[in-house]
Formats: C-alpha cells, structure tokens, sequence
C-alpha cells in the first residue's frame, strides 16, 4: 500500500490532471461524437447565460436593494433582537451572532467573515464558537435569492418548509464543528477570539432626507447585487453545464448538438441507489441528485438547473422544499469554507468544517423532506 502511495505521489499533478480531462470528455464525446459534444456545451453555456444568470442576476439586484433597505431603517437589527434570545440554547453562540444570520440571508456566505473582522462583534466570542460561524453563516447564505427563486417558479409554502430545514441543519451543522473543534484544542473553551481593547468608533451621522436615503440605500444594495450576479456567472456557466450534460439524455432525433443533452451519468449512478434517496429525500426521479450535487460548489449554480427540471416534469413540491433547504445550507460551500476559514486564521480546521456541514446539509434536506410529508397529511 506504501508503495502504491510512493508511486501515485511521485506522477506530476499535471499529468493526473490531462488524465482525468481526457478521461471525462473522451468518455462524453464518445457517446456524443465530438462535435455534438462541443456544440452542445456551448449552446448550453449560451443558453444558461441568456436564460438563468440574467434572471438570478435581477433577483440578486432587487433582493439586495431590499437587504440594503433594511439595514438603513432598522428592519436588521430588529430582526437581530428577536432572534438574539434564540442563539444560546439552539446554536451555543452569544446572541449577536443572530446579526451574522441575518446578513448572509440578505447576502452570501462572506458576509460572516466581513462581520467577524469587527473587533467589538468577535468580542463576544469563544475561540471555539468563533471558527463555528464559519458554519453557521454559511446555512444561511442566499437565502433570500433561493426563496424569491423559488416562489419565482410558483412554489410558495415549499420554500419556507426548505427554511425551516437549513435551520435544523445548521443546528447540527454549527453544534458538530464547536464539537470537532473543542476535541482538538479543548484550550478553545475558555479562550475568548478577541482579547485586546475595543476602542468604540465615533460614528458620523449625516442629516439626509427620507428620499435620499431611501435612494441611496436601494442603489447601494442593488449595486452589491450586480457584484453577486457577476460572481456566480462562472459557477453556473461551468459547473451547471459539466453536470446538465451529466444528466440529461438525447434529444428526440438522438445527438444534434443542441443545448441540454448529455450522457446521463448522474442518473444512472443514482438509480443505482435510488431507494436510499427516495427514503431520505422523497426524490421521485434520480436526475433530482444533480442539484445536491452541484450546491456543493455553487448555489447558484443548482438554481440554474430547477427550469430545466421542471421542463422535465421531474420537480413536485417535496423537490421544491429539499432544494431549498440543501440549498441554503450548503450554498456551495466546498469553494467558500476553505477562503472563511483561512481568513479567520484557522485553515488546519477546513477538513472539520466541511464533514459538519456535510452532515448538516444531509440533515436540513431529510427535515425538509419529513416536514413536508407532515404538512401534506395535514
């Protein structure tokens, strides 16, 4: 076995990687023929730029004039006050940590690191409970874009049963990581994440009239939007094509190198083991594992897929609330955790946060999952 390991090590990274290239795209293209395998990840890519990043784009800019326009009245810190009394007993986080919540659900998962740099707000920390924010805030990241997306397509109480199970799952998603944590470094439990002085910014308050903060705050926000609307154009143009040709099959007249055909890999692979998705999703048909798949790397990315599927007639209402709940929870976090958590300082840490947040996004879809079967006898 060490000398298997020896000789792996050994291979130049580069050569594995033309290997795996290869691999996966002579494998497509065998199937497909080459050029229907290049045509079709162009139109697709084309196709999903047109008709899905544009629209998540609008969502993004009005969802984010919206969050900016809370936060210049009060509408987030009143928020934060009903929620503080909820972090202690359910999250073991000291109640101005319900402020990180509330901004990565107006926003993305970065916005708890933003909100972490501030001296007086790590304060309140453990060492412990400060590296498990990592976790918390990414459960809630783009929240508010999944749920409008999803009423967007004509759902409407399913994207708020998916809500309520990314908040189960970053119950055990945040409690697993201070766990993981606490076994490593028990030191952590005691050491508070900011020990120098807080020096108390004087904050300048400019007189403006109700118009013009109303205006600024819904430019600012809609401005930030774009930024997120041009950020997630790579995860959707890359990994939504890779896994759409994953998933779905030919057209009616075999391959022409239209957009939205592919091999069916995914649904193959998933069929093998439908029955512990059925059981633990309610997932009907097994192309419905493409969106976990791909919220692993990029929530915006799985969105890019549900038009598709509904086109399909793949998606009912129980998919509607378990995408929304593993989409929330994990909002692609296996291409954010690494970056939060080295921006804290405590990347040794990264392998800990993504097995919990792997098994919280299990757990929010299950609870999705077994709430709207509840719901539905009701």
């Amino acid at each position: 076995m060490n000398f298997i390991r020896r000789c792996w090590q050994a291979i130049p990274s580069g050569i594995i990687c033309l290997l795996v290239v290869l691999a996966l795209f002579g494998y497509i293209g065998s199937v497909m023929e080459l050029p229907n395998m290049l045509n079709t990840i162009m139109k697709t890519a084309h196709d999903l730029l047109l008709n899905t990043v544009f629209y998540l784009m609008g969502i993004c800019v009005i969802t984010g004039a919206i969050g900016k326009l809370f936060v210049e009245f009060g509408v987030v810190s009143l928020l934060e006050k009903v929620l503080r009394p909820l972090m202690k007993p359910l999250f073991n986080l000291p109640g101005v940590a319900s402020l990180g919540a509330v901004m990565t659900f107006l926003s993305d998962n970065p916005a708890i690191i933003s909100l972490s740099q501030d001296k007086r707000f790590s304060s309140y920390f453990k060492k412990y409970q400060f590296i498990s924010l990592t976790n918390f805030g990414t459960a809630f990241g783009m929240g508010l874009l999944v749920i409008v997306f999803m009423v967007g397509q004509g759902f409407y109480k399913e994207p708020f049963i998916g809500l309520f199970g990314a908040f189960c799952g970053c119950i055990v998603s945040t409690r697993l990581m201070q766990r993981a944590v606490l076994k490593s470094y028990p030191r952590y439990a005691e050491e508070s994440a900011y020990d120098g002085p807080v020096i108390e910014e004087k904050v300048h308050v400019e007189e403006k009239s109700l118009f013009l903060r109303i205006l600024n705050s819904l430019l600012d926000g809609g401005r930030s939007g774009v930024d997120i609307g041009i950020a997630i154009i790579p995860g959707v143009l890359i990994i939504s094509t890779l896994v759409m040709i994953l998933t779905f099959g030919p057209g009616p007249e075999g391959y022409t190198g239209a957009a939205y055909q592919g091999v069916e890999a995914l649904p193959w692979l998933a069929d093998k083991v439908s029955f512990v998705f059925e059981w633990l999703f309610g997932f009907t048909d097994p192309h419905l594992m493409a969106f976990p798949i791909t919220a692993l790397g990029a929530v915006g990315a799985a969105l890019g897929l549900v038009p598709n599927f509904m086109a399909e007639g793949w998606i009912d209402g129980n998919a509607i609330a378990v995408f929304t709940a593993i989409g929330m929870c994990w909002s692609g976090y296996l291409s954010t955790h690494t970056a939060m958590l080295d921006s804290l300082g405590y990347r040794e840490l990264t392998s800990k946060a993504i097995l919990s947040h792997t098994v919280g996004g299990l757990v929010a879809g299950i609870t999705a999952h077994w709430v709207y079967m509840l719901v539905s006898l009701i």
